[in-house]
């Protein structure tokens, strides 16, 4: 059986780690890229996603919701040495890139065509960040196709890539004139590795949020998932339509829907959804790419930053600011509930198990504990040596001034 599609989308990650001490000065320069222009959040155009998340994540992740036009407007106005100092105190900045409109024509290639839809660059103050970027494909109704696209196009950032040759897939934009011209760009955004290497970050491959509606016709009320969940198996392993391959991965999946599901690896997130029914190519699209794709990235930003502390306590360096960055990562956002959306909870639940939060957590913690009370045994041990040598010196004191008295 050959699928379908009927609406798709894909986005491709790539986390990459700068400097703290270099955080203003990396917003700067964005600022002054004006290919880029500043995302402001807004209750009225943004609802779904000022309801969805509770307050103090809403304000983590959007902290413009809680601004007024007339404070937007001023901050606008400001000139970008100032912005950037302002910008670098909140938490999360996002950023929007002005892509062309004009469209080249296709060449006389027969193969895949794919669009880029939108770049976003979504900087926390910690130094954590993310390129993101929407693909989609055009003029193709193969499931196979998009197979094919996620698989090889998530490895454009290794220096083996060779996207153009295989199965003639082929950029379709003015903004970028080839594959190779976009992984240029993706490089000057991000700029150096080095940061990102020392948490252990895969620099080679992007992690992958995809979203598909097949035609109903593979997936109905006659015909069950079950009849093709190796399709599924694979699009959410973000295999290649050739592969043979017994699939053994485990995909952690989860749906609330009849004809949707969400597998989740710690290579990406793939939702799969059949047209059997109306919302799963009108409603969903939307959420997944808002509400769902914002929990994912939170997640994302969770693991790194606890691996970031992770190295810190390791290294054994200013364990007084370690320990203060702990502290308020647990008060500001390990605690904190995420939603109270059923299904966002459910999605947030299976991403901390996947990524393996919890343990990282508490390893950290554990070091954390040790550490703490290695320092208290060790400021302890200081003060007793400390207050024995007074007491030392009050008792030679009082024993010379007890001769003289003698005398």
């Amino acid at each position: 059986m050959e699928l379908k599609i009927n609406y798709q989308y894909s986005y491709f990650i790539h986390p990459f780690v700068i400097k703290v001490t270099k955080n203003q000065q990396y917003l700067l320069k964005i600022l002054k890229d004006k290919r880029f222009e500043l995302k402001v959040f807004q209750k009225s155009k943004d609802l779904n996603l000022y309801q969805y998340f509770l307050p103090k994540i809403s304000q983590f992740l959007f902290s413009s919701f809680s601004h007024s036009k007339m404070k937007l407007d001023k901050l606008q106005e400001l000139p970008e040495d100032t912005k950037s100092a302002i910008l670098s105190k909140y938490p999360c900045t996002i950023f929007e890139y002005n892509l062309k409109e004009d469209i080249q024509g296709k060449t006389d290639e027969r193969g895949v065509f794919f669009k880029i839809q939108k770049i976003n660059l979504i900087c926390f103050n910690t130094g954590i960040c993310f390129f993101v970027m929407k693909t989609n494909l055009e003029d193709t109704k193969e499931f196979a196709d998009l197979l094919n696209f996620n698989y090889k196009f998530r490895e454009i950032n290794s220096e083996s890539h060779n996207l153009n040759n295989y199965d003639k897939i082929y950029l379709q934009t003015s903004t970028f004139s080839d594959v190779n011209k976009l992984n240029e760009f993706i490089k000057d955004i991000t700029g150096s590795d080095i940061e990102t290497v020392k948490l252990d970050i895969d620099t080679q491959k992007f992690l992958t949020y995809s979203y598909v509606c097949i035609d109903q016709s593979a997936w109905n009320q006659e015909n069950e998932f079950e009849k093709i969940q190796y399709y599924f198996n694979k699009y959410a392993n973000f295999l290649p339509a050739d592969n043979s391959a017994d699939i053994t991965e485990e995909v952690t999946t989860f749906s609330k829907w009849k004809y949707a599901n969400i597998g989740i690896t710690k290579q990406g997130v793939a939702l799969f959804a059949s047209s059997a029914d109306i919302n799963n190519f009108t409603t969903l699209p939307e959420e997944f790419e808002t509400i769902y794709f914002y929990t994912y990235i939170l997640n994302l930003y969770k693991k790194i930053y606890l691996k970031k502390l992770e190295k810190e306590f390791s290294s054994n360096q200013n364990l007084k600011e370690a320990r203060k960055k702990f502290i308020d990562f647990t008060k500001n956002l390990w605690i904190q509930e995420v939603t109270e959306n059923e299904v966002g909870s459910n999605i947030n639940f299976k991403l901390n198990k996947v990524f393996e939060l919890d343990r990282l957590y508490y390893e950290i913690k554990t070091k954390y504990d040790i550490l703490y009370k290695n320092l208290n045994i060790e400021k302890y041990t200081k003060s007793t040596i400390v207050i024995a040598g007074v007491l030392v010196a009050l008792l030679i004191f009082n024993i010379l001034n007890y001769i003289n008295m003698i005398k």
